[in-house]
């Protein structure tokens, strides 16, 4: 089985990609593209296909079909670095590797996260761990930015004030706010990252997590660009239904009435939407 070289990812690698004000996503290195994924899928049944068009659809089959393990050869290390809310969220997903920075071993810096105007939200009343999409009136917007910096400032002057008197950074870090950033190496293959990114492009994820999952979404579009189209077209932007579902489009094919009640049509409707926007 050859080393693969893809001429895209070398491009980027070890460049930042900023995401919100102190963060970035950087590629470190990588293990394989389209390449791998096909070489391992042809151990399994012969040499088949040649061509770049029939690998892209042969990774196609692979990715519709859940033959999923051809796609955990292709690994890719990344040196994120984040808020700690949003580091909080993303070590949920089990299945990699990460080291991340010790605030035991480390003075972290004075780098904290404060939302732009555009991103503040009020509670939405239908999502109990969301916001709404509309946005918050300019007055109170200017408050909370001012209020989150104010605290922000004060902590970390705390923070600096306890080192300064020697105490040790295991316990003057501990009133630092969730705001503050964090960084750390994550290594993961890339069945398990579509797995990441299909719940964390999702527009129920939090804005912030979303911002990351694009960026990584892009960098791996240069690493694999035919298992990523894939990926969009079937689970990104593909959508799941049930059985009742499926036979009330069935219906409608066949210029019937569907059979669903209001409900279960504004369910559908909002399914179906997703396949259309990112």
């Amino acid at each position: 089985m050859a080393h693969c070289i893809v001429d895209s990812a070398e491009k980027i690698l070890d460049k930042s990609f900023p995401v919100l004000d102190y963060g970035f996503v950087r590629l470190v290195d990588y293990l394989g593209g389209d390449a791998r994924i096909v070489q391992a899928a042809r151990v399994s049944y012969g040499e088949g296909t040649k061509t770049v068009r029939e690998d892209a659809a042969l990774i196609d089959y692979l990715l519709r079909n859940d033959h999923t393990s051809p796609f955990e050869q292709v690994v890719l290390t990344f040196h994120l670095k984040m808020p700690i809310f949003v580091a909080r969220q993303w070590v949920r997903h089990r299945t990699a590797r990460m080291n991340e920075i010790s605030g035991r071993y480390s003075v972290l810096k004075n780098e904290a996260y404060i939302p732009t105007v555009s991103d503040l939200g009020l509670q939405a009343k239908n999502n109990k761990q969301g916001r709404a999409p509309a946005s918050v009136e300019q007055t109170l917007a200017e408050k909370t930015i001012s209020s989150m910096k104010e605290v922000q400032d004060y902590v970390f002057k705390n923070y600096d004030s306890l080192l300064n008197d020697n105490i040790a950074k295991e316990l003057a870090r501990i009133n630092l706010p969730l705001s503050t950033y964090t960084e750390m190496y994550w290594q993961i293959d890339l069945h398990n990252l579509f797995r990441f990114l299909k719940l964390r492009c999702d527009w129920h994820a939090q804005k912030e997590i979303r911002d990351y999952a694009f960026t990584i979404l892009d960098i791996v579009e240069k690493v694999a660009p035919s298992a990523t189209a894939s990926f969009k077209t079937h689970i990104l932007q593909g959508v799941s239904i049930s059985s009742r579902e499926a036979q009330a489009l069935s219906q409608v094919l066949e210029g019937k009435e569907s059979g669903l009640d209001e409900r279960e049509r504004e369910r559908l409707k909002e399914k179906l939407a997703k396949a259309t926007t990112l």
